[in-house]
């Protein structure tokens, strides 16, 4: 949203999981280019917004990923970041995932909130198809009759996956809850099935985001957090 917030965050998720944890396996992620449901809403920075996310993560010493979601944007997108991912929305995109596929970037793949686990994986096919053997996949809840959170997140897919592929799986658990009271609990679930990672939003003040804030825990709910599953043994 600006240089200075993505700055902000960038430091508070070092000293967080670097510093006191001792983490090494952290992404700062950030979007350039929002995709929106109403083109009303904030859109992003663009190209500009790339700038400063690599600069906060050359700052505090961490990769940084970012959405893309138009093919014409793959080449810049990955020259600014270190890992790139494919939106719901565009799991299917087959032009921008025939794109991905000729870049050296690790490539993450979400799932669309209306797709089984069979076009997921055949949607991951058109990068691994064309020799791309860094990808991994990403659930992020299905839209489905629970009216209390923004999406249902589909747990069972995480031992299915490991059962059905090869490829890593990560759980967005800001999506699905849609209010940040139920991340931590999904957080729980999610590395118990068996994830290998979870995707948080943090913001250092949610109440002024541009998207999403009602889901964004703050620096000192995310340490909480972490500080809780580490307690339990889960990451």
């Amino acid at each position: 949203e600006s240089r200075e917030a993505i700055l902000e965050v960038a430091e508070a998720i070092k000293s967080v999981l670097v510093d006191e944890l001792g983490f090494n396996n952290v992404v700062l992620r950030g979007g350039a280019w929002k995709p929106r449901t109403s083109p009303y809403s904030f859109q992003g920075h663009g190209e500009k917004a790339l700038v400063w996310l690599r600069e906060a993560g050359d700052a505090v010493g961490l990769p940084v990923a970012t959405e893309v979601m138009d093919p014409r944007d793959v080449k810049v997108a990955s020259e600014y970041a270190d890992l790139l991912w494919v939106g719901a929305r565009n799991m299917q995109n087959t032009p921008l995932l025939r794109e991905l596929a000729k870049i050296e970037n690790p490539v993450l793949l979400k799932r669309h909130f209306g797709a089984t686990i069979t076009e997921w994986l055949c949607a991951a096919e058109y990068l691994l198809a064309e020799g791309k053997e860094n990808v991994g996949l990403v659930e992020r809840g299905t839209r489905g009759i629970n009216e209390y959170a923004r999406f249902t997140l589909d747990i069972t897919v995480v031992p299915l996956i490991k059962e059905l592929s090869r490829l890593p799986i990560i759980v967005d658990v800001s999506h699905p809850a849609g209010k940040r009271s139920l991340v931590p609990s999904l957080a729980k679930a999610a590395l118990a099935a068996g994830a290998h990672g979870v995707m948080v939003e943090v913001h250092s003040n949610p109440q002024q985001a541009l998207s999403d804030k009602n889901q964004q825990l703050d620096p000192q709910d995310f340490k909480s957090l972490v500080q809780e599953l580490k307690r339990m043994n889960l990451v």
